[in-house]
């Protein structure tokens, strides 16, 4: 048996150990180890890399939109519309880092994360870096508006999808901001988040066991209704009449966390049940790396095509390819995304190409990559009177180079000192009871 160690009453934790060999039975070794499962806390370098390849496809994206180049014709330029594939990582991975604390006192008896703390830890990951680009943004490109209180108002408090007749041509905010229609997603996600988490654990628990195996499959019962609210909600963007606003707000993308909150549940569930089937399951998929990433390939280059979208920075037009969008984007972002989270630790070959040090200082900064990445391309195609007009063989590497220059100072200045400010008082807690990112 596996050793209880203390907890919730009525709630067994289990600490893997070795089962002695049933009396008169020997197997070889090869036939009793089981495989390592995932870990569920502290520092994972190879999710580093994974957010470093979101934040440059992202970037590709946009540098090739701006320049005119999706829709130039006779060119294989569409394909870098394949890029938005980005969007739905950086939304897995959310999922995946954010809902493992719950997912954990779900299964394993710990206490949930306490709301006040997560809350005031995404505050100060994510807004000091942020309102400093809004700043920049006013007093530069925005400048005409600078006495305007309702454009601060809505930049300031990451909510300028939500204001209808403002200044800006797109639904999606200014031209120089417009990547941040996600970021006000994952906003409205993280605070509706310990709500989410609160219903699923509450479904979960209704049947009252012990048994780890099935609080997780009630658990992952729960979050594939919520993924699958995405489907009626997109349908309300066209009938009965268009509502094209609704296509930026959370309740369209729960699907793409969803896939994040899945994986979380599996990862928890490996590292508990002492039964351990799951831990094989993932193992298998984090053994079969190279072939998910063929096919996350392969669905990017669907992603780029007009059946998921129009090649412009506009929400796809139709019901069947709005719902298609969402679909192939999530099934990218889950073939690049779940071998890497159900990997034990130190996956030689996953670690050599998500955990190197370049991955590694990319993945430390893509947040600053996105910030800041717009407000420079937009800038320079603006400055060179080139917009629509540009080349991306030649502007790609420059605006790259910026973009990290930027997202760099950015890190080194503003949020990790913000971070270790945040750290010193933060209480010692248990693996897994608190995000690591």
């Amino acid at each position: 048996m596996d050793r209880p160690r203390p907890g919730a009453a009525g709630v067994r934790h289990l600490e893997p150990r070795a089962r002695p060999q049933e009396e008169g039975h020997v197997r070889p070794a090869a036939q009793t180890a089981r495989p390592a499962p995932p870990p569920i806390s502290g520092h994972q370098p190879t999710l580093e890399g994974v957010r470093a390849v979101a934040a440059l496809s992202i970037l590709v994206y946009h540098v090739a939109s701006t320049a005119g180049t999706l829709t130039k014709e006779d060119t294989m330029g569409w394909l870098f519309n394949g890029g938005q594939v980005g969007v739905p990582v950086f939304f897995a991975l959310s999922g995946l880092l954010l809902y493992r604390p719950w997912a954990a006192a779900v299964l394993d008896g710990r206490a949930a994360p306490r709301i006040g703390l997560y809350l005031r830890k995404r505050v100060f990951r994510i807004m000091p870096a942020y309102w400093a680009v809004i700043i920049c943004f006013m007093v530069t490109a925005g400048r005409d508006h600078i006495g305007d209180p309702v454009t601060w108002v809505s930049l300031l408090t990451v909510a300028q999808t939500y204001f209808p007749d403002m200044w800006w041509e797109s639904g999606l905010g200014p031209a120089h901001l417009g990547q941040l229609w996600s970021l006000v997603v994952e906003v409205a996600w993280y605070v509706s988040l310990p709500f989410t988490a609160a219903v699923l654990g509450w479904y979960a628990r209704r049947k009252r066991t012990n048994d780890v195996g099935v609080r997780a499959k009630r658990l992952l019962v729960g979050i594939g209704v919520y993924a699958a609210l995405s489907f009626p909600y997109t349908a309300l963007m066209f009938f009965p009449e268009r509502n094209p606003e609704l296509g930026l707000w959370l309740p369209r993308f729960f699907v793409w966390f969803a896939i994040g909150m899945a994986l979380a549940v599996v990862t928890v569930w490996a590292r508990l049940d002492e039964r351990r089937p799951v831990a094989v399951v993932c193992r298998a998929v984090s053994d079969s790396w190279a072939a998910c990433w063929v096919a996350a390939a392969m669905l990017y280059v669907v992603a780029a095509t007009p059946a998921t979208g129009p090649l412009t920075l506009l929400i796809p037009n139709g019901f069947w390819t709005s719902t298609l969008h969402l679909v192939v984007g999530g099934l990218c972002a889950a073939a690049l995304l779940a071998p890497v989270a159900l990997a034990p630790a130190g996956h030689p070959a996953l670690g050599a190409a998500l955990a190197n040090p370049v991955m590694g200082f990319l993945g430390r900064i893509s947040y600053g990559v996105f910030l800041w990445q717009l407000l420079i391309i937009v800038g320079w195609y603006e400055a060179t009177d080139r917009v629509f007009r540009g080349d991306v063989a030649t502007d790609l590497p420059l605006l790259t180079a910026a973009t990290i220059a930027a997202a760099t100072a950015s890190y080194y200045l503003l949020e990790r000192p913000v971070q270790r400010l945040t750290r010193r008082d933060r209480p010692r807690r248990a693996p897994a009871r608190e995000p690591s990112s």
